[in-house]
């Protein structure tokens, strides 16, 4: 089979303007940045208030492993599958980061034949919506540093500044700086850091905004420092949001293109699921909502992750419920789950199988949990043997979850067909209203305990000292109703990432508290995990180049 870049690269793609078409879309609702992408208009959904909403669908997935889940390649695959039942379907997803793209994924816009497109220009630079939020993030770095060089007006304690510096790729080297060195004229010398601008609070700031207004006003309320007498200093008091808002303009508006098959996709948004909240932006899940009459939409890893945030934090913020949720599997993840090394997953393995099953049963109780109707969707490779296949039906079966073997890597839309129909089936199916997981009057202990032991299933929490000093700080300042976003290692329920499968009777470890109050919650950072990641031995980007006719290798 062709690799996902030359299936990308001879595609049948549409003008934009015939996609925009598809969605009735006026000529003053989007503009082309060049002939296949589009930004919608930051005012389409005002426009659109009055529409119905279509059904959304969440696709999530098992706790991810080396072995791949695909789980965007099943939300494209879906979002098609809809569109060749005659249903208006349209697909919304996060922008890919560098970091990974270049360092240990390749690329991130579904495979073989359920893809996003022009997939290479979306993986690399797309419409320059990161590169805005970098810049942003930075010039506020800029801002701090000259407001206390000039005078320090706000008595700002620059052993307490909170805003970290922010850039798109993995850089290791950055985790830990100094800026400010070379006497007098160079600034005040101060340890500084470096995020990964997809786990920035600009970046879930911009996600979480339901239109320019509200950027403005969630980036004034971002809390950047502490003074010497330990009070917050907002970017309000400093006076830029403003600013901040003019270099954010653009990347506030969704972007539009579409699949192989000419489905609309809604691009726009990337923030990490393990360190940040892991959904696109709230604008292009409820602009997709008013344009189709299905919403396919994936968070970020497995369930333990971005759903409970998509779920916890994003409906929050946006006064909506998913109608149904997809969780992905393989055959070959839920192996390496039972105990398989990866060079091993190709020989059938029952035992291992029925004991990597547990890490699905964990994420389908967590659904559960929410009170939400779900379809496990099995995604197929040619290696899976068909006792395998069948061990994983007949335990499906027993459990009463309703499970589709998918081929939408292989086949497009038409692989997954019978899952479409099961999602149409559990969207009608779906009653009650969502259960959180905690109630937001709920003390910060509380919330995050709750999370450990309903979503992880964990037994209890532990917090460092700094993290006890930090919940009671908090707590006094206001920010004790806001939500939580967990920072936690993506391959375990656990926050070890080498316990994999269902692991029981352990305890998570709350390192630090960090309070993103623009974007209108406190991120809890669990275990070893990092906001800035480093390079693997050898990064994806040594597969990568460009002809001499410019033709792209190596994204995948």
């Amino acid at each position: 089979m062709k690799t996902d870049i030359e299936i990308a690269l001879e595609a049948d793609m549409k003008p934009i303007e015939e996609i925009a078409g598809q969605l009735n879309l006026d000529r003053d609702d989007w503009e082309p940045y060049g002939h296949y992408k589009a930004k919608l208009s930051d005012q389409l959904l005002n426009k659109l208030s009055d529409r119905p909403s279509g059904k959304i669908i969440l696709t999530t997935s098992i706790n991810p492993t080396p072995a791949g889940e695909g789980k965007s390649t099943v939300t494209v695959g879906l979002g098609q599958a809809l569109n060749q039942l005659d249903q208006k379907a349209v697909i919304a997803l996060r922008e890919p980061s560098l970091g990974p793209t270049m360092g240990i994924k390749g690329g991130a816009c579904g495979g073989g034949y359920s893809q996003v497109v022009p997939m290479d220009e979306i993986n690399l630079h797309f419409t320059g919506d990161i590169h805005a939020i970098t810049t942003a993030n930075n010039a506020l770095s800029a801002f701090i540093d000259n407001h206390i060089h000039q005078g320090n007006e706000l008595n700002i304690d620059p052993r307490r500044i909170e805003w970290k510096r922010a850039l798109d790729i993995n850089d290791r080297a950055l985790r830990e700086v100094v800026v400010g060195l070379g006497g007098p004229v160079k600034g005040i010398p101060r340890e500084d850091q470096f995020t990964i601008t997809v786990a920035s609070e600009i970046m879930a700031v911009l996600c979480l905004a339901s239109g320019l207004q509200d950027l403005k006003s969630r980036l004034s309320r971002m809390v950047v420092a502490y003074t010497f007498d330990r009070k917050p200093v907002t970017v309000e008091q400093l006076g830029y949001e403003g600013a901040l808002t003019l270099l954010l303009k653009d990347a506030m508006k969704p972007n539009l293109v579409q699949t192989l098959e000419n489905t609309p996709a809604v691009i726009h948004g990337g923030p990490f699921a393990n360190i940040a909240h892991g959904c696109n932006s709230l604008m292009a899940t409820q602009i997709a909502s008013k344009l189709g009459d299905y919403v396919v939409t994936e968070s970020g890893f497995g369930a333990d992750l971005g759903a409970e945030k998509f779920l916890d934090i994003k409906t929050r913020a946006g006064g909506f419920e998913p109608d149904a949720v997809v969780v992905v599997a393989t055959i070959r993840a839920l192996k390496m789950h039972g105990g398989v090394n990866k060079k091993e997953l190709e020989a059938e393995n029952l035992a291992a199988l029925e004991k990597g099953m547990e890490n699905l049963k964990k994420h389908i109780e967590t659904i559960e949990q929410f009170n939400l109707p779900y379809v496990v969707a099995v995604n197929q490779f040619p290696k899976d043997t068909e006792a395998e296949t069948e061990f994983l039906l007949d335990w499906c079966k027993q459990e009463g979850a309703p499970v589709s073997l998918v081929k939408v890597f292989a086949e497009g839309g038409s692989g997954g067909i019978h899952l479409a129909k099961q999602v149409m089936e559990a969207c009608e199916s779906k009653q009650g209203s969502l259960q959180y997981t905690y109630d937001l009057d709920d003390s910060i202990e509380v919330k995050i305990e709750k999370i450990v032991t309903k979503v992880y299933g964990g037994e209890a929490v532990e917090f460092s000292s700094k993290a006890q000093k930090q919940l009671k700080q908090f707590e006094e300042l206001g920010y004790g109703q806001l939500p939580i976003c967990m920072a936690k290692t993506q391959y375990s329920l656990s926050d070890d990432p080498t316990a994999l499968g269902r692991p029981q009777g352990f305890t998570i470890t709350v390192q630090e508290l960090r309070a993103s109050v623009g974007a209108g919650f406190l991120v809890a950072l669990t275990g070893d995990v990092m906001t800035m990641p480093g390079l693997p031995k050898k990064p994806a980007a040594l597969n990568m180049d460009v002809t001499e006719e410019g033709v792209i290798k190596g994204l995948f």
